[in-house]
């Protein structure tokens, strides 16, 4: 049987709905969103289900897409379906660290409370921001913000053709500009709240770090690969300084899965809101089997693994 990885998306992918229909028909998933109500002091289901602003605002998205992607995990887990590695986008590594048994649900969702709001108030509005470079080599972009004045840098290597540049505000529009006048056709800023994955949020990744010590890691049953360095992770003593770094690093997701790839992993589930990932996947390697579990009916695809 081909190795698999469980895939999570990261903050961006959220809308109002999601994991709902999980929610209304397992009780396993139903659990996942009353805990963390019950844990974080405001109604989740309220949160991710009904029209609201407050999950397009970080200190709420991130504990929100952690809630959904987890019930969805849950269904999963009890179709007897068990990855060879686990994998998440930025905030997504959290869940893959909840699939990897590293940490409990309980304890990542309070953690990741506290994320979001350390990453919400690192950097005043309106001086970070973030924009997407599509179709120029990564090397070519290095070397642009590495010669742009001012702090901006790459906070996502996505995959092939689509990388995304991250820093201050004038710093971003230079290096945007120095791009276009070397020939970059498309380079499109980003409606964020801040600077994420940058320098500027080097503080916060150092705040993060004291949240963690509040909380016990355990060795992963299941080996994930972390966003800093793209490497394959086993034991429990470096995850939290990884963590932490992770906030103002770039997000390796092409070398991770790349890595993968080389570990003899074949098909890739994604769990979780939208189809970014996925689609990731399939520029960066079109052999694999790429399939997401977005919806109920989506279940559907699974049954040829569990029937391996």
């Amino acid at each position: 049987m081909s190795k698999v990885a469980f895939m999570f998306p990261g903050q961006g992918s959220q809308y109002v709905g999601m994991g709902q229909d999980f929610y209304e028909q397992f009780e396993e998933s139903k659990e996942v969103f009353e805990s963390a109500t019950k844990l974080l002091g405001f109604s989740m289901e309220e949160l991710c289900f009904e029209e609201n602003e407050q999950i397009h605002i970080t200190e709420y998205t991130q504990a929100a897409m952690l809630t959904a992607s987890t019930a969805i995990l849950r269904k999963v887990e009890s179709m007897g379906i068990k990855p060879d590695y686990t994998i998440g986008l930025s905030l997504g590594e959290y869940n893959a660290l909840v699939a990897s048994k590293v940490l409990s649900f309980e304890e990542a969702v309070q953690v990741v409370r506290q994320r979001g709001i350390l990453m919400q108030n690192a950097v005043p509005v309106g001086l970070g921001t973030m924009a997407a470079v599509l179709g120029a080599k990564k090397e070519f972009i290095e070397q642009v913000c590495e010669d742009t004045e001012g702090i901006v840098g790459i906070a996502n290597y996505n995959c092939p053709g689509q990388i995304v540049i991250s820093g201050e505000v004038e710093a971003v529009k230079q290096a945007s500009e120095a791009l276009k006048e070397q020939g970059v056709k498309r380079v499109i800023p980003l409606k964020v709240s801040g600077p994420f994955h940058s320098k500027m949020l080097e503080q916060a990744g150092q705040k993060l770090l004291e949240v963690l010590d509040t909380v016990e890691l355990k060795n992963p049953e299941i080996p994930y690969v972390a966003n800093v360095n793209a490497q394959i992770i086993t034991k429990a003593q470096r995850i939290k300084e990884l963590l932490a770094q992770q906030v103002a690093s770039s997000v390796r997701f092409e070398q991770s899965i790349e890595r993968l790839i080389e570990e003899g992993v074949t098909t890739f589930i994604e769990m979780g809101p939208g189809k970014t990932l996925s689609g990731f996947v399939k520029k960066i390697n079109r052999n694999v089997n790429v399939i997401q579990i977005e919806k109920v009916e989506d279940l559907e695809k699974l049954k040829e693994i569990v029937s391996c």
